[in-house]
């Protein structure tokens, strides 16, 4: 669970207008490097309180799909929370190629934003809003607004319908592979285009 980053203007969708994926898709095509081998998605929460298992369910839905060529950190069974965040974060930075990070969470805010999906360049800081102090992560943050801030957060979260955390999950999810899936064709399509151009001059 997160407060918001002023890096950058964020982008916004409601998960239950029409056309979202899509939407989401084209703008993922747009920001997300497809073309890193060391993409990583890393979903922050817990299927412990509902209204924080926004990420792991993203993170399992995301892992589960066949082909899908990326690491996943953060799924329902092996769930990545403020107790194994920092170990994680360090583990990224020993490595000799140091991951592009996709930070996905949960969060507060306000009431008419419930169910917005927000999306954003920069970290993200897990714990802010419930007053932990955990490292921030991520070269880009999406974030799930699930629920109304400002008091009582770790009851609020607790009493979170998880509905809500699904459905946007499913949303989320699908969003990211389809841009995956666009990629592809993109690369399929750039591929043939060149094949006929050589053979056009031959």
């Amino acid at each position: 669970m997160f407060a918001f980053s002023s890096h950058l203007q964020p982008e916004e969708f409601f998960y239950q207008d029409s056309g979202v994926a899509w939407r989401l898709s084209s703008l993922f095509l747009q920001i997300i490097p497809f073309e890193k081998s060391n993409l990583t998605f890393c979903c922050i929460g817990t299927d412990r309180s509902t209204g924080d298992a926004l990420g792991p369910l993203v993170g399992t839905w995301l892992s589960e799909y066949p082909s899908f060529p990326y690491e996943v950190i953060g799924t329902l069974q092996q769930p990545l929370h403020a107790l194994n965040l920092q170990q994680n974060i360090e583990s990224f930075q020993a490595r000799t190629v140091k991951p592009y990070v996709i930070a996905i969470d949960a969060c507060l805010g306000k009431v008419d934003k419930i169910g917005h999906i927000v999306i954003e360049k920069g970290p993200l800081f897990p714990g802010k809003a419930v007053k932990k102090t955990l490292p921030s992560i991520g070269d880009l943050s999406i974030k799930g607004i699930v629920n109304i801030g400002g008091f009582q957060e770790y009851t609020v979260l607790q009493n979170t319908r998880l509905q809500l955390p699904y459905d946007m999950g499913k949303i989320l999810s699908r969003g990211i592979l389809l841009a995956w899936q666009r990629y592809q064709m993109k690369l399929i399509r750039n591929s043939n285009d060149d094949s006929n151009h050589q053979n056009a001059w031959q």
